[in-house]
């Protein structure tokens, strides 16, 4: 158990039957970068049962959040999404990722693309003061099936705009696009599709993919990080990582169990 900490929860928030966001104390020597993940997880007859969790929290809050599906047959959901405040849980003493702004040759527009809970990295660095003076625009867009399973980045969003400190900041550079595939919704579609035709960016009125400016991060589904990537490279774009900074990354450590 040395390579774990072990943490209180502080909150929990269910936010359709198979969502939920929980918080939960932070040691002081923990540090990570936004958009960076750990390990994360319960003690299960006398053993750690862990799974790779982004952090949601930003790396200047106090408490950690985390965003989770629940599986109900899950080795570790099925039993994570039954905690309490007071409950106790494990993290990880080390955060890894992909998904850093250093790992990304430097842009004017910022493009954050998800699906379910791939949105957890993206709430982190949305509260980065560094990731808007970096860049122009920053663009988040997070597709779901139902208009439900929007609501906790829908939260995390308002929560921003109506910020003291954060809402002045983001006003003119945050653009966020929600979109669903099963319902009925203001913006319909799988981001991929969105992207591939243009739509994206025609519905928030900004131009298209340009591999002079734009920088691309991506958690979400197996077949988005599939797709996407695929597209993104046959325009030239190149993956990056802690090596070779490059015009978009992927974070493949995706928590659906």
């Amino acid at each position: 158990m040395s390579a774990f900490q072990k943490e209180t929860v502080l909150s929990v928030r269910h936010w359709t039957e198979s969502l939920f966001s929980f918080t939960a104390t932070r040691d002081p020597g923990f540090r990570f970068q936004n958009g960076q993940f750990a390990m994360i997880g319960l003690e299960v007859e006398g053993k750690p049962l862990m799974r790779a969790y982004s952090m949601a929290s930003a790396n200047h809050e106090e408490a950690l959040e985390f965003f989770s599906i629940k599986v109900q047959d899950g080795p570790l959901t099925s039993r994570l999404q039954k905690i309490r405040e007071g409950d106790i849980i494990l993290v990880g003493r080390k955060a890894t990722g992909t998904l850093i702004t250093g790992n990304l040759i430097p842009g004017k527009r910022l493009l954050l693309l998800s699906t379910g809970t791939g949105l957890a990295p993206f709430a982190s660095l949305i509260k980065d003061p560094d990731v808007y003076e970096n860049y122009e625009t920053i663009v988040l867009a997070h597709g779901c099936r139902q208009v439900s399973e929007l609501a906790y980045g829908e939260h995390v969003v308002d929560g921003l705009r109506n910020h003291e400190f954060f809402g002045p900041l983001i006003r003119d550079k945050l653009v966020y696009y929600p979109t669903v595939t099963r319902e009925p919704f203001r913006n319909r579609g799988r981001i991929t599709d969105l992207i591939g035709s243009n739509q994206l960016f025609d519905d928030i009125g900004l131009t298209g993919l340009d591999i002079e400016t734009d920088r691309i991060m991506l958690c979400g589904s197996p077949a988005m990080l599939e797709e996407l990537p695929a597209m993104f490279a046959a325009r030239g774009f190149v993956e990056g990582n802690h090596s070779q900074p490059g015009h978009f990354v992927i974070e493949k450590a995706f928590v659906e169990r």
